[in-house]
């Protein structure tokens, strides 16, 4: 982990030799996700619920979903870049190197000016935890900050099994945003309002359900929740990050150097 923190030192003091580049390029990822969530908002000015869910439930919902992917592109960009290791014989170098290639990947790449995002997220949280009473207990409010960090290991897995890709391809493929952006942008509303296959989907594959969804219905006191499903669906997160770290092993064994 000091090896993983001296990165992230060297990355952000280097980002920061173009400040106004920096303090603009983290202003338009503040403003991106908000026009998201203005639609929302008039939404339920419009209609008031969304299949029995208030404003501010799926707004808590939004926050959670949009948070995780916030952190997770900022830590986990080096995944999400991987391609362009591999294409320029940059992957050799980690190879010779004495440490894990996982770490050296997460470390080649931060993406710090998604703090904007980041904090547009934190905004709508503490908004909607502020109407929502009932979420605040200690249990409760220990599931949520679970929810947000499996909805990390998520993301960053997809990531993974992206960048995994690429020992075959060399290139990126765009089919991994359906699963990143796509998976966030239907995360952000509650799972049952989709047909039953995409339910079954994100909830036995690519398990957002497990990050938002189940979760939600213990913080909220929805009739199907419990303490027990609150406390066990977001270890998802970690489960999936399990076999996505198993397939990278394969692919980095599978990889033939560029030669150069």
């Amino acid at each position: 982990m000091k090896l993983y923190f001296q990165y992230m030192s060297i990355h952000f003091r280097s980002q920061l030799q173009y400040r106004m580049s920096f303090f603009l390029l983290s202003i338009g990822q503040f403003f991106i996700p908000f026009f998201v969530f203005a639609g929302m908002y008039f939404m339920f000015e419009r209609f008031g619920q969304l299949q029995g869910w208030s404003f501010f439930e799926v707004a808590l919902c939004y926050a959670v979903i949009h948070l995780s992917f916030s952190l997770s592109e900022s830590l986990a960009r080096g995944f999400d870049a991987f391609s362009g290791l591999v294409v320029a014989g940059g992957f050799d170098r980690l190879l010779v190197r004495p440490r894990n290639t996982v770490l050296q990947v997460l470390g080649s790449k931060f993406e710090f000016t998604r703090i904007g995002r980041l904090l547009q997220s934190i905004i709508v949280l503490i908004w909607s935890l502020s109407n929502l009473p009932q979420v605040w207990s200690l249990p409760k409010l220990l599931t949520l900050s679970f929810m947000v960090l499996n909805g990390v290991f998520i993301f960053t897995g997809i990531f993974m099994l992206a960048a995994t890709l690429c020992f075959w391809t060399v290139q990126g493929l765009e089919v991994a945003n359906v699963f990143t952006d796509g998976g966030r942008e239907m995360a952000q509303y509650p799972l049952h309002i989709y047909e039953r296959p995409v339910f079954k989907f994100f909830t036995f594959i690519i398990p957002f359900g497990c990050v938002t969804y189940y979760p939600l219905l213990y913080l909220l006191d929805k009739e199907e929740g419990s303490l027990l499903l609150g406390i066990l669906t977001p270890l998802g997160g970690a489960l999936f990050l399990l076999p996505c770290l198993l397939v990278w092993r394969a692919g980095v064994k599978h990889y033939h150097s560029t030669g150069s």
